[in-house]
């Protein structure tokens, strides 16, 4: 290197350091120590020089927060540890009785209430994603997608400067949770620009900055106000705390921007105390929270209470009451499910709910209808649930009726869609459309649902539509048909737009085994049920041949829902759809481990019946499997023992009456290995 080289190599590396401090003061302390000027003569200094010395740029240089050309489309990842959601707690009861289950979960291995800590952290209302850093420079940054995979969006957050590009200090690899937000300040201000230069201005923060975060050209996405909160860690390698506050407290030394307002806890009265402060003062922040997440703070607590479904048991969202309005029902629509029932929606006088403009909302079932006692003219209240969807909750208390306002609305004596006469089965709580494969109402919910499932992106309700309508697909297998010639001739549809869906379409026979399943959409195979049977048979072979039986010894498969499964699944039609996917190349076996054929209970199969002193349901299911036993949700002839709590109810005689061996808690206990393994959806240890 040349003494030239060796003097502009040097201020590079000082005009870089100064860059990030400046930066970091900015951009995550909001303390700034110069001006804009003296800012930016700096940067471009630095752009000069790497421009005269271009073996001297490198991917972290504060010059590169924008120098990607726009993409086509974003790629898919997996994440390195499943991106979780969390239970909620809308109240104090619902809160203690979170910390009431961990008590009793943690007593078995000797944790007494007293010895555990919570954190309090507020709950942003922006989108969650994923920063990987490798030897400390960031090399990927995803958004949250299904919890496993997510899209590629690096070269957008590289253009947030409250995200360090280099993290020094960092372990060999390091995963940062974040939520990435639009401050409400400067969210003001962009639509006041917007509206000055005569352009539609934003309903709201998180949309924009979930919408910016999802641009294809990066410069887009540096053109909004973005910053972002911090929360946790997911995979590392080479560091290790005991506790989440210890985590939060190393990043935020290390550059990365964590509230400072997170909350230590000992005892849960102070957890409720903390919770209530944030929401008295969540109208003075200038940042949208719709809650505060609560977190046991020792991460060891955190793996060994492990995780249901997808929701770790070691954290909790009190959730605030969501924003109400008041409005008028005008009418009361019929719409058709995919599964053929009647489900009511109310059409309204449009009205703001949480910076949103709300026409429709639901009323979810004709009981549901009937409770509230919601009629056509009614003044109501809208709740947008979750501050996503909105619902009908009641008439207000002021509500005047005319006498020509007429009874609660009832179902269509024919279906909406197709007018096919419905009918009411005489052990059911729906209204049906029994006309399962001709009604285009259920074949555009199906195949709406099927779209979700595998996630696939860029096909929207309005084209799932008139794809139907214009006879390019019967179902949803036939997307798999689809070709870019087939759809550019479709007016509205360029070549990039085509390839793109086709892609994605491809991209979507990727999914898991057990995702097909759902996607399916058989009546009682939701997510939770055919991850279950995905577990039990492993293959769609095995599971075509099951029988009735079989099914119901799956955990949360009752014999109705089995008998209701088994024939659908025993359906000719039903048979040659999968055929048809199958021949497309989607996934009918599912990948991994299978559940463990060795140890104490190997071969055996219990059921479970009322409340365990200690053990929670899924706790005793866990263990017992993990001992190598099947947990079913009823009593037969091939049960060999029944693990009784409180109140078992009527498995307890059915026990009786075959013979079935009655176990107690102490009974199972015994059966059972001192240290179980971890639960299969457990996160793994970090490192």
């Amino acid at each position: 290197m040349s003494t030239a080289q060796g003097i502009a190599a040097e201020r590079v590396a000082e005009l870089r350091r100064q860059l990030d401090y400046h930066n970091h003061r900015y951009y995550v302390l909001d303390d700034p120590e110069i001006s804009d000027a003296e800012y930016d003569a700096l940067l471009n200094e630095l752009r000069d020089l790497e421009a005269g010395h271009p073996e001297l740029l490198t991917a972290d240089s504060p010059t590169q927060r924008v120098g990607a050309e726009p993409l086509d489309k974003f790629e898919q990842v997996r994440h390195l540890q499943p991106m979780l959601s969390l239970a909620n707690a809308r109240n104090e009861e619902e809160l203690k009785a979170w910390v009431l289950r961990s008590e009793r979960y943690l007593a078995r291995q000797g944790v007494e209430l007293g010895d555990v800590r919570f954190v309090t952290e507020p709950k942003i209302d922006g989108l969650a994603i994923s920063l990987v850093y490798q030897n400390g420079l960031l090399v990927r940054g995803a958004t949250r997608g299904n919890g496993e995979i997510g899209e590629d969006v690096t070269q957008n957050l590289r253009t947030i400067r409250a995200i360090p590009l280099r993290v020094e200090g960092a372990p060999p690899l390091l995963e940062v949770r974040g939520e990435v937000y639009i401050p409400l300040s400067a969210f003001a201000r962009l639509n006041e620009e917007r509206a000055a230069a005569g352009e539609p201005t934003y309903a709201n923060p998180r949309n924009t900055a979930a919408g910016s975060i999802r641009q294809l050209d990066p410069q887009l996405a540096a053109s909004r106000p973005l910053s972002i909160w911090c929360y946790g860690v997911g995979a590392v390698d080479g560091l290790e705390f005991d506790t989440h506050h210890e985590w939060l407290d190393w990043l935020r030394d290390h550059g990365f921007k964590v509230s400072r307002e997170v909350g230590l806890h000992d005892t849960v009265d102070e957890v409720v105390a903390a919770c209530k402060a944030w929401e008295e003062r969540r109208d003075r922040l200038d940042f949208e929270i719709d809650g505060v997440v609560v977190k046991v703070d020792d991460l060891d607590l955190q793996r060994q209470l492990g995780v249901v479904g997808r929701e770790p048991r070691g954290a909790i969202a009190w959730k605030f009451a969501p924003t109400t309005a008041t409005t008028t029902l005008k009418q009361v629509l019929w719409n058709v499910g995919r599964t053929g029932h009647m489900v009511p929606a109310a059409v309204l006088e449009p009205v703001q709910v949480s910076g949103v403009t709300v026409k429709l909302a639901t009323l979810h079932n004709e009981q549901d209808l009937r409770r509230k006692d919601v009629r056509e003219g009614d003044e109501v209240i809208v709740m947008r649930a979750g501050d996503v969807i909105p619902q009908v909750i009641s008439p207000t208390a002021k509500a005047q009726r005319a006498k020509d306002r007429g009874p609660v609305p009832e179902p269509p004596e024919r279906c909406p869609a197709c007018g096919t006469p419905t009918i009411k089965p005489d052990d059911g709580v729906w209204t049906i459309c029994p006309n399962r494969t001709g009604c285009p109402g259920q074949v555009f919910q199906a195949v709406k649902h099927f779209v979700g499932a595998m996630d696939i992106d860029g096909l929207g309700e309005e084209n799932v539509r008139r794809f139907l309508s214009e006879g390019l697909i019967e179902s949803f297998a036939d997307l798999y048909d689809l070709t870019v010639d087939r759809l550019t001739a479709l007016d509205g549809f360029g070549e990039v737009s085509a390839s793109n869906l086709v892609r994605s379409i491809e991209e979507s026979k990727r999914q898991p085994f057990h995702l097909v399943l759902y996607a399916l959409g058989i009546k009682g195979i939701g997510f939770v049920n055919a991850r279950n049977l995905a577990r039990r048979f492993r293959s769609m072979d095995a599971l075509l041949a099951a029988s009735e039986s079989d099914l119901t010894d799956v955990e949360g498969m009752g014999e109705i829902m089995a008998r209701t499964v088994h024939e659908t699944l025993s359906e000719e039609r039903t048979r040659a759809l999968i055929e048809r996917l199958r021949g497309y190349g989607l996934r009918m076996e599912e990948e991994g481990a299978a559940p463990p054929a060795e140890g104490p209970l190997a071969g055996k199969t219990l059921v479970l019946t009322g409340t365990l002193p200690n053990l929670t349901r899924e706790e005793a299911t866990r263990r017992i499997e993990a001992a190598g036993g099947k947990v079913t949700a009823s009593v037969s002839k091939r049960t060999d023992y029944l693990v009784a709590g409180e109140d078992p109810g009527s498995k307890y005689t059915k026990a009786q009456e075959l013979g079935t061996e009655v176990l107690d808690e102490d009974g199972l206990l015994a059966m059972l290995p001192d240290e179980a393994a971890p639960a299969a959806e457990a996160p793994p240890r970090r490192r």
